[in-house]
């Protein structure tokens, strides 16, 4: 099958890799060159111009930000130019606004919509572990699951709607940080009643709290291990910025992602926007005088 993919990032740079590993013709376009030589090195097409990546029967995008994607063209411009039948595949978390308005200019221009969001690492994108959540027609959805089931361990269609995949991965990223949020505050408050976090964390991660999320980032939290970045702060706050504006949208209510976003905001002054988004425990500890 040929592919194109567009967006070769910490998280892009993986699936591609594993779409490729899987024996289809992959075209790679980036910003960068960097990403772009390592994936020709192992048998990728190099494409001069983001619009030869839309020449192909399916295209991936993984783009950070609503800007990025409307920096490319491919909330317009750049569609009227796809080959005929293509699918796009939107592996980026986006706003549920921008989403809506990205499947209405996929629909002006007949090119095929899916949102496919993901939760995971860029090594567990590199590993083919991660959730893929999924929205959009059952035609464009059905042809791509094979592709999504490639690189994801869980694939999980939510609606037909492409903003409604978008919606359940803001609503889950706004968990994961709240989780953080929770985590150095507790590790705050027992240290400074002279209790080692690391006991403490070990303890409930193996107990109460046994999941990857309180493990994971509860260890990197105690050691402060916050480089390099998994996923950089300045990209969580984005994305509870996005599960606030979605709050909006629905008249829900979201008074801790306020709070989480502030402090994402301190933390960003301070100089921990390019460290993990679990740097975020470090400035709690700062906040509590430790």
């Amino acid at each position: 099958m040929k592919i194109g993919f567009i967006g070769l990032g910490h998280m892009g740079a993986g699936v591609a890799a594993n779409i490729l590993a899987a024996g289809h013709e992959l075209t790679v376009w980036n910003r960068s060159p960097g990403p772009v030589k390592a994936l020709a090195e192992k048998g990728a097409h190099v494409a001069r111009s983001p619009e030869e990546a839309l020449q192909g029967e399916i295209l991936f995008s993984m783009l950070a930000t609503d800007n990025a994607v409307r920096e490319v063209g491919l909330d317009g411009a750049l569609l009227a130019r796809a080959r005929p039948g293509l699918v796009h595949v939107n592996l980026a978390t986006i706003s549920v606004d921008f989403a809506r308005r990205l499947a209405k200019a996929h629909a002006d221009r007949n090119v095929d919509y899916v949102a496919a969001p993901v939760f995971g690492r860029p090594d567990v994108a590199a590993a083919g572990g991660l959730t893929v959540i999924v929205a959009g027609s059952k035609a464009g959805v059905g042809k791509v699951r094979p592709l999504l089931e490639r690189i994801g361990r869980r694939v999980e269609t939510v609606g037909e709607a492409p903003e409604q995949a978008n919606l359940f991965k803001v609503a889950g990223n706004f968990m994961l940080a709240a989780a953080i949020e929770s985590m150095g505050e507790a590790f705050a408050l027992v240290r400074k009643g002279g209790i080692d976090s690391r006991v403490f964390h070990d303890v409930l991660s193996n107990s109460l709290f046994a999941c990857p999320v309180y493990q994971g980032y509860g260890s990197a939290i105690v050691a402060e291990k916050f480089e390099p970045a998994g996923f950089p702060l300045r990209l969580g706050m984005k994305d509870v910025g996005l599960a606030l504006e979605a709050g909006r949208d629905f008249s829900v209510p979201l008074p801790l992602a306020s709070l989480v976003y502030n402090h994402c905001v301190e933390a960003t002054v301070a100089g921990f926007a390019d460290k993990d988004w679990a740097s975020l425990g470090k400035l709690l500890a700062t906040k509590a005088g430790l």
